[in-house]
């Protein structure tokens, strides 16, 4: 199904959704990440992004789904984007120099990735597509489009396919922090599974690929992934080795990512999938939870 044509209800779930519905995961054993073979095109990671220590999520505590922002300790909290009644964005992913947010919005009536300024200012439509994320270096975006996940350069405009031939269920692309693999999601009946796959394209490499795994994120360093299970996060060293739970509360855990200095994880929180959802932090190692939000729906969140 083609995102782009997607209702502002379906979006939401869309934009995170692990759903079932394509051909089962690779059986391939997980390994150790090689480096890329020869010819694969090598994407720079920038030398340090920049750290604004600000949460930006997606939330409907002023209407219509919005971008929003808040302190890590749950001060701060502003609306950043104001899409008009009857529209939605959701997903933010702050560029890595921390200028721009890229997310996806239903603006003008068809879902696509979007750019705005930090502040709010200058929202662009950049192509049909949701679910992107930034490349280290912040010259190119990684998103899904008909299930396949997509390579974009931002300034000629050139797309690559990534995902592999047949893959068509591929969901939650996250750029890893040296700037050469692409973490997913490939969605099946059989259940879903993360894997890793080189950032110009080759083949796929399975990292986890029990208790519905999906939505994985990169831990800063580069050496663990937080994804989403039925309920609760897990993480995972990126070689596929050392899962271990980081969640494991009643109701359910969705959406975890890393902040800027690995040692946090921040997450939303519902009672059922249902909602209504809240912001939290917890320690990447596991422990006690702080809340961050309440009295709204609180969802997608990005630590920069």
């Amino acid at each position: 199904m083609r995102t782009e044509t997607l209702s502002v209800g379906i979006i939401l779930c869309a934009a995170s959704a692990c759903l079932p519905g394509c051909p089962g995961p690779s059986s391939q054993a997980p390994g150790a990440l090689p480096s890329p073979q020869r010819g694969e095109r090598h994407v720079a990671a920038a030398a340090r992004p920049a750290r604004l220590d600000r949460i930006v999520f997606s939330s409907n505590r002023g209407g219509p789904w919005a971008i929003w922002s808040i302190q890590p300790d749950g001060s701060g909290m502003g609306q950043i984007s104001r899409p008009a009644e009857g529209e939605a964005d959701v997903d933010p992913c702050v560029s890595p120099d921390g200028t721009e947010v890229l997310f996806t919005s239903t603006r003008g009536g068809r879902a696509g990735l979007w750019t705005m300024r930090l502040d709010g200012n200058l929202p662009r439509r950049v192509c049909d597509g949701d679910q992107g994320e930034w490349s280290p270096d912040g010259t190119r975006v990684v998103f899904r489009r008909a299930g396949r996940l997509i390579v974009r350069d931002l300034a000629g405009g050139r797309e690559r396919t990534v995902s592999p031939a047949g893959w068509e269920k591929c969901s939650g692309p996250a750029w890893g922090p040296d700037g050469n693999w692409i973490a997913f999601a490939l969605l099946g009946e059989a259940g879903n599974a993360v894997h890793v796959v080189p950032a110009g394209g080759g083949e796929a490499r399975l990292v986890y690929g029990e208790q519905g795994a999906c939505e994985p994120h990169w831990s800063p360093d580069g050496l663990a992934i937080v994804y989403e299970t039925e309920a609760h996060l897990c993480a995972v060293r990126a070689d596929g080795t050392k899962n271990r739970p980081v969640t494991w509360y009643g109701g359910v855990q969705r959406y975890g990512r890393f902040s800027p200095d690995g040692k946090s994880i921040v997450f939303c929180q519902a009672p059922s999938p249902d909602g209504p959802w809240e912001l939290y932090t917890v320690p990447a190692g596991g422990g006690t939870p702080a809340r961050l939000t309440e009295g709204a729906s609180d969802m997608y969140p990005d630590w920069r």
